[in-house]
């Protein structure tokens, strides 16, 4: 490939070069965007300017033309109000999809220049995963030497593939893989980011070579529905932001004939280490690495600033030739009655259950603290749920764990959901998993689609494997209480439609199928506002389960 440094971007070139589709760009006119909004930053007498974008191209525009015209840059992980609000005194102008929209910002366009790799700043903000959200500085030079790295590594690999990608840009992994290094490699890459695999199935289907940038959430959930032959001209599989299973990756390894590559890295440090079907990680050239006293890994690099050790929070065994182990984070060690009390370990030793697919724990302070665990469970520990009941399934995973830990270490509190509760950058903040523990088990269906088709809502429901109204009823093989199904049928009808105030009765009530755990079903309303009657329907799978008619009169006063 015809390799343009970072810093050269915005120079005049000679052959044509595709960056995008739908609509086509390639770098000439991607250039004279950038060229024209410098000029309209410049004019508007901007320095500081915050960013996001959804279109990967007006990204790569608006980064360009801000470090042209010598403005920092902020990437914001979402446009939120608290966000919004943590840093408006740090920028002088939002442009994103929301506000100024990109078009709107032209002018005369200043000339093209090679760019600054000291002086030109991005700024990119943390999840708050463990904390505070924060501001990292990195400079232009940072950017550059790990991209330069990247291509080193995979550039022969990938040749003209289109990059694809299932993460946000918004955040270092997705910046680097889906925008920068693309566009220094000459590769096109596909604007919007597909978060779901049938999406990035079409697209991949559409480009004669194509590598995916993703993450383990969409790795993990890509099923056996898909095109897995033509799937497998995939040129590479990259995926961060997380751990991705052992049993993902081997049976992607097994449909696509190749190990993803798993990249390790964080906002602070840039890219730290990759490994490939195997368990140690191999740290990325002139990444070099040693331990505190505490085991800690510190890591020095070309993606740092100069002479800056970053010191992690990730506990590591570096092996002899220079790869190394993880362990798991050190500030997730807790203390409970003085006894240290590793968090991933135990964590490890739920997901070894033939029940457990996720498992996330936590601290619970409710006059002594205790540990609380947070469950995803797999089809067979869904069924056991179904029929043994929750108390059964809790007892034999708190003994499964007792092998792995002394008493005071099992969960005393138990929360199941249908899936953990990522946020855009594949993590769960330990202050969300605390918040859910400490939340009561719910009492109304997930809402996943919601359609309208003339005068009739459909609406399809999760049932949720936690729900409050199973403990009772019954506890060895939980059911839908029939008085639960009616009163979500007349929540839900008044949340979409204009219905009457007080509940006046039923007629022809039918209970024909059950309704259990982790159960998803389609719930048919219609009102008659002549009758004042909500006619509702629950169907799992196109079989009945429940119908009837509730009667509705208007309020009194």
């Amino acid at each position: 490939m015809n390799w343009i440094a970072l810093e050269r971007l915005l120079l005049r070139t000679q052959a044509p070069r595709v960056v995008s589709a739908q609509p086509g760009i390639d770098l000439q006119n991607l250039q004279q965007q950038a060229l024209s909004l410098a000029g309209a930053l410049q004019q508007r007498g901007v320095t500081r300017l915050a960013l996001h974008l959804e279109d990967a191209v007006d990204l790569a525009v608006a980064l360009l033309g801000a470090w042209r015209a010598g403005v920092s840059v902020l990437l914001p992980a979402d446009l939120q109000p608290q966000t919004r609000q943590r840093w408006a005194a740090d920028v002088d102008l939002w442009l994103t999809d929301q506000d100024t929209p990109l078009q709107q910002l032209q002018a005369q366009p200043l000339e093209p220049a090679e760019l600054d790799l000291d002086a030109c700043q991005l700024s990119l903000c943390t999840s708050g995963s463990s904390g505070e959200p924060k501001r990292i500085d990195k400079s232009l030079r940072q950017l550059a030497n790990e991209v330069s790295a990247l291509e080193q590594l995979w550039g022969a690999d990938l040749g003209p593939a289109w990059i694809i990608g299932s993460v946000a840009t918004q955040h270092i992994y997705g910046l680097l893989f889906r925008v920068l290094w693309p566009l220094c490699a000459g590769r096109p890459f596909v604007r919007r980011q597909l978060p779901f695999p049938e999406d990035l199935q079409r697209a991949s289907r559409e480009c004669p070579a194509f590598a995916w940038v993703a993450s383990p959430a969409l790795l993990k959930r890509m099923g056996d529905n898909l095109d897995w032959p033509a799937l497998s001209q995939v040129r590479r599989v990259f995926s961060s932001g997380g751990a991705l299973p052992a049993d993902a990756a081997a049976s992607l390894q097994q449909r696509l004939q190749q190990w993803p590559t798993e990249i390790l890295g964080s906002s602070e440090t840039g890219g730290i280490a990759w490994r490939q079907g195997d368990t140690l990680w191999q740290p990325f050239a002139g990444v070099q690495l040693s331990q505190d006293s505490d085991g800690a890994l510190l890591i020095a690099s070309p993606y740092l600033p100069a002479g800056h050790v970053e010191h992690t929070a990730d506990a590591a065994r570096i092996a002899a030739d220079g790869r190394f182990e993880l362990l798991g984070r050190l500030d997730r060690i807790v203390k409970l009655e003085e006894k240290r009390i590793s968090l991933p370990m135990l964590e490890q030793a739920l997901e070894s259950h033939d029940w457990v697919a996720e498992a996330r724990l936590g601290v619970v302070e409710d006059n002594r603290a205790y540990l609380g665990a947070l469950l995803v469970l797999s089809e067979s520990g869904l069924h056991a749920l179904r029929n043994q009941g929750r108390r059964h399934l809790t007892q034999a995973l708190r003994q499964h764990l007792s092998r792995h830990c002394e008493a005071l270490a099992l969960p005393r509190r138990w929360r199941l959901v249908r899936q953990l509760p990522l946020n855009n950058q594949g993590k769960l903040p330990q202050a969300e998993v605390q918040a859910l523990l400490l939340a009561p088990r719910p009492q109304a269906p997930e809402v996943l689609e919601q359609v309208q088709h003339a005068d009739e809502w459909q609406l399809q429901l999760a049932v949720p494997p936690d729900l409050a109204y199973f403990s009772g009823h019954f506890p060895a093989t939980p059911v839908l209480p029939g008085v639960v199904q009616v009163d979500w049928a007349l929540a839900l009808g008044q949340q979409l439609l204009e219905l009457p105030g007080r509940f006046a009765g039923m007629e022809v009530l039918k209970f024909q199928q059950l309704v259990r755990p982790g159960d998803r079903i389609q719930l048919n309303l219609r009102f008659d506002a002549q009758r004042q009657k909500l006619y509702f329907a629950y169907l799992n799978d196109g079989v009945p389960c429940s119908s009837g008619r509730i009667v509705l009169e208007a309020s009194c006063g």
